[in-house]
């Protein structure tokens, strides 16, 4: 099936969604392992080199399993946003094309999976100039901007990440329009799906709050005290997301490290929900309900199934 212009082919291309702390990425791993296929990175966090545990970024044992693409692109202090993502996206799943192997998108952006499906129209690279501008500003300023301009970014941005909210900001500057009205109509290729893993709200809350256990036990306040430790300005960094900026307040003695743990899995619990409504309002999407006891390996067939009436090779 040809696409339309400027949506990427979608042939042998999976599309695997599902809110942090889901379990897509294992389930990719082993669809990966049984087709062949190689990852892409759906995630606007795990480019970052350097911030490894709090993204929950791929390790080395799972990379040597199966290749891994779009992670560790840039630094922390470098900006990237939708349009970096698109542009590389666009190369690498080219080029797996090239080498006959099918793709598995896997992530949690849901602006990410939108680009791609060209379900927006392109956006506007940062201006070094109206960024350095916007970050001066007291952060109650930019949100009473964005609610003024555009209610329904406001509603669903983390009002309390200020570099979300100056790239909001910034988009509404740089396009004169807010984002509701920069979406383009779904140029996906009829039947192309994103396929979502979809929990109980009380399972899914019970996965979060141990994810994020593991990760404190993994060294998470260490990995926050190397990165500020390098001068990496946290007001422009990608230090200002959920989790590290709170360790960032503990470390300056803001909040006690229990109180800190605490914060982070309602706030993780909050990003979820988000992630949940933008998978629900803003991609075509076929749900796949995982029951809590599921294992990876009983999602994975089923998706096998689904990968099978898509004409997916099975098999290496």
């Amino acid at each position: 099936m040809t696409p339309e212009p400027g949506v990427p082919s979608c042939h042998n291309v999976f599309l695997l969604a599902g809110p942090t702390a889901s379990g897509k990425s294992e389930v990719a791993l082993l669809l990966a392992e049984f087709s062949g296929a190689e990852i892409v990175s759906v995630d606007s966090m795990q480019v970052y080199r350097g911030l490894d545990i709090g993204t929950a970024k791929p390790g080395a044992a799972d990379r040597s399993r199966v290749p891994h693409h779009l992670l560790d692109v840039v630094g922390p202090d470098e900006p990237f946003d939708a349009a970096r993502w698109l542009e590389a996206a666009r190369a690498v799943v080219a080029e797996i094309q090239r080498r006959r192997r099918p793709v598995i998108l896997c992530g949690g952006t849901g602006l990410y999976f939108s680009a791609w499906l060209g379900r927006l129209d392109p956006l506007p690279a940062s201006d070094p100039h109206l960024r350095a501008e916007l970050e001066a500003l007291p952060l109650d300023i930019l949100l009473s901007e964005l609610a003024d301009r555009d209610p329904e970014t406001f509603a669903s941005i983390d009002r309390r990440n200020p570099r979300r909210v100056v790239r909001a900001v910034e988009l509404l500057r740089l396009t004169g329009k807010p984002l509701g009205r920069r979406r383009a109509p779904l140029q996906a290729p009829v039947g192309v799906r994103v396929h979502v893993l979809q929990r109980e709200p009380a399972d899914l809350r019970r996965r979060i709050e141990a994810r994020v256990d593991a990760m404190f036990d993994r060294g998470w306040v260490e990995e926050v005290r190397a990165l500020a430790g390098s001068g990496l300005g946290a007001s422009r960094s990608p230090l200002q997301a959920i989790g590290y900026r709170q360790i960032l307040e503990h470390l300056r003695g803001e909040r006690d490290l229990a109180s800190t743990v605490a914060l982070i899995k309602t706030r993780t619990w909050q990003f979820a929900r988000r992630q949940m409504t933008w998978f629900r309002n803003q991609l075509p999407v076929q749900w796949l309900d995982v029951g809590p006891e599921e294992s990876p390996d009983r999602i994975a067939d089923r998706l096998r199934v689904i990968l099978a009436a898509e004409g997916w090779p099975l098999m290496r």
